[in-house]
């Protein structure tokens, strides 16, 4: 288990985060579309090259989360993917979810799948390079949701996940996300979100998860999209507090997904957050966004070969302002 312990406190390293780029087919298409490039495995690859060859990107970045297809697919160059990252001392993740589907008891809420065949996956995906793995549960906030059959069921299939990888000598990244859909204030964000952390922390005790060779990849607390927005302020001060309750000191980082905020936004609350712990919290505090990395370089790239280069100095660029947010010096504008 020494090795996980090394490789997940690399994840969280000072000042680095980690890319997320492990989007579905369908997902990879709609952000293509956006740029008017077809959805065809060419063109996704002519994309993740842009990305994941990106020089310098090492100074950010710790490890990168890919896709099935992805980790399966060369650069440009005829490398493997994983090869590459490694090369540039950057570390291959996978997701091995299957997606979320309807859950038994409570059909308007969902249950990720995927356990499984796990252990099989994961052995081929080690041999393919990676060395950590994430998968995403999803609780949504209403009337009546998340259910407390909601919460349990996906903590106990999320600590299921996490006892396979440490198994086969994986890093597994957590990700119970709750999600920003709704008209939720700060406050039932925060409790939802409170309640959602100690129930997996709980399972993951139980299925004898060792806390120091994993990462938590949380949403922030925040005020549903359809409510009035609270303040960086608010949201750093109660996804702190949040986290104060509920992680153990043993996890060494918790990367926060960016959940369908604008990037510079999701960047403020980052720093925000490191501002308000001083040095003090026993966990780092970075980021695995997504979206808010890809968005810029992929509206800079267009799908053009002679535009590879503004797009690997926008990824650069939001990179760094995410950086800086993870040591506590950003500065607004920043990210632009």
């Amino acid at each position: 288990m020494a090795s996980l312990q090394t490789w997940a406190a690399q994840l969280v390293a000072a000042g680095k985060g980690i890319l997320a780029a492990d989007e579905s087919t369908s997902t990879c298409g709609t952000r293509l579309a956006q740029i008017k490039v077809a959805n065809t495995e060419e063109h996704r690859r002519q994309w993740r090259d842009v990305l994941l060859t990106t020089p310098g990107l090492n100074q950010y970045v710790s490890g990168v989360i890919l896709y099935d297809e992805t980790i399966r697919q060369a650069a440009l160059n005829g490398q493997p993917f994983a090869e590459v990252l490694q090369a540039a001392g950057i570390m291959p993740g996978i997701k091995v979810d299957k997606g979320i589907t309807p859950l038994a008891g409570s059909p308007a809420e969902f249950i990720t799948e995927g356990l499984d065949g796990l252990a099989g996956r994961l052995k081929e995906y080690r041999q393919r390079g990676a060395q950590f793995a994430k998968w995403r549960a999803v609780l949504t906030i209403a009337e009546d949701t998340p259910s407390v059959l909601a919460v349990r069921q996906n903590a106990e299939a999320l600590a299921r996940y996490a006892a396979i990888c440490q198994a086969e000598g994986i890093v597994p990244m957590v990700e119970p996300e709750v999600l920003m859909d709704g008209r939720h204030d700060l406050d039932t964000c925060h409790s939802v979100t409170e309640f959602v952390l100690h129930e997996v922390f709980n399972a993951l005790y139980q299925h004898e998860v060792d806390f120091s060779a994993m990462i938590l990849k949380p949403n922030m607390v925040t005020a549903g999209q359809q409510a009035v927005a609270a303040t960086p302020t608010e949201v750093a001060a109660a996804t702190y507090a949040c986290l104060q309750y509920t992680v153990p000191a043993a996890v060494p980082g918790v990367a926060f997904l960016s959940g369908g905020q604008p990037d510079a936004l999701a960047t403020q609350h980052l720093d925000l957050m490191n501002k308000l712990a001083g040095g003090q919290a026993p966990w780092r505090l970075t980021y695995s966004f997504g979206r808010a990395l890809q968005q810029a370089p992929l509206l800079a790239w267009g799908g053009e070969t002679a535009q590879r280069g503004a797009a690997q100095a926008a990824l650069l660029a939001r990179c760094a302002a995410c950086s800086a947010a993870a040591l506590g010096q950003y500065e607004d504008g920043q990210a632009a």
